[in-house]
């Protein structure tokens, strides 16, 4: 008989799992990066063209420096720059006489109990994705932000779910899940049971329940004018029947609130932060700057 092999030591299985996990955000992260790379070098070169910028590490360094102070994503903040209109070459302001509006207030639990101040976008999300598994009564959820350029829904925040959901569905397009079906009808969607909803492709049914889901519950964010801008989905791990009227209703409004948060901060911080790298760009037009 051969010698048995000694179990390895629980600390070590511990640690090379922490490993693990610690590799696979890194490569999440790299791929993030990967992604975003060709619009943040369409954004340097719009950039090094508009204010006669020596090259396209000083480009780089003024959205960095913009991302920073707003607290906007670079991905967020370039895809703003390259489509927004071009600024009157004889003013000194990007977007002169636009109207300001005040931060729209949210009146669920989660919303109201955010600790830090105005603009918080981070702490939105955060906020949505609790306030959602409190009324649906699971653990499990994630936020998606709708990419207008990329037509799909990129995953920004996400709770007891696991890596390989997580990477699997970093960015859905139109077909072929629940979040993509509520985005596309502007409407609650309710799966009761992943194994046998038609929704899904094999591949995504199959990711949804090797993750332990098997319901789940996507709610869009709308601005007032019917826009979906993100989605919020919650998981639960067992089939289930429809939701209550009562939780359908509190719900609507999560959406509606965090959708018309969101289009306050896309008309507003974000516009702040284009107004202020335009600033940036003429001071430093055929001077050189470095990242940070």
């Amino acid at each position: 008989m051969g010698e048995e092999r000694a179990p390895e030591p629980v600390g070590d299985v511990e640690a090379m799992r922490e490993e693990v996990a610690r590799l696979r955000a890194e490569v999440r992260q790299l791929r993030t990066r990967m992604e975003s790379r060709p619009l943040i070098a369409q954004a340097q070169g719009m950039l090094r063209e508009r204010y006669a910028l020596p090259d396209t590490e000083t480009a780089f360094a003024l959205l960095q420096r913009v991302s920073q102070q707003y607290n906007v994503k670079l991905r967020t903040l370039a895809g703003a720059a390259v489509t927004a209109p071009r600024p009157d070459g004889r003013g000194t302001e990007w977007f002169p006489g636009r109207a300001r509006h005040a931060e729209p207030s949210l009146t669920f639990k989660e919303g109201r109990e955010r600790r830090t101040g105005r603009g918080n976008r981070s702490e939105v999300l955060t906020a949505v994705l609790g306030q959602t598994l409190a009324v649906v009564g699971t653990d499990m959820g994630n936020v998606q932000i709708a990419d207008r350029s990329e037509r799909g829904l990129r995953m920004e925040r996400h709770t007891g779910l696991t890596e390989d959901f997580v990477d699997f569905f970093a960015f859905v397009g139109e077909e072929g899940t629940s979040c993509a079906l509520a985005a596309r009808d502007i409407a609650q969607v309710t799966v009761r049971d992943v194994a046998t909803h038609p929704v899904f492709t094999d591949d995504a049914r199959r990711a949804i329940l090797l993750a332990g889901s098997r319901a789940c519950h996507s709610v869009p964010l709308t601005t007032e004018s019917g826009l979906c801008v993100g989605m919020v989905s919650a998981h639960l791990d067992r089939p289930v029947q429809e939701l209550t009227g009562a939780q359908i209703k509190a719900l609507t409004v999560v959406g509606a609130e965090v959708g018309a948060w969101l289009s306050w901060y896309d008309r507003t911080v974000v516009l702040d932060a284009l107004e202020h790298l335009h600033a940036l760009g003429r001071v430093h037009s055929g001077s050189r700057l470095r990242r940070r």
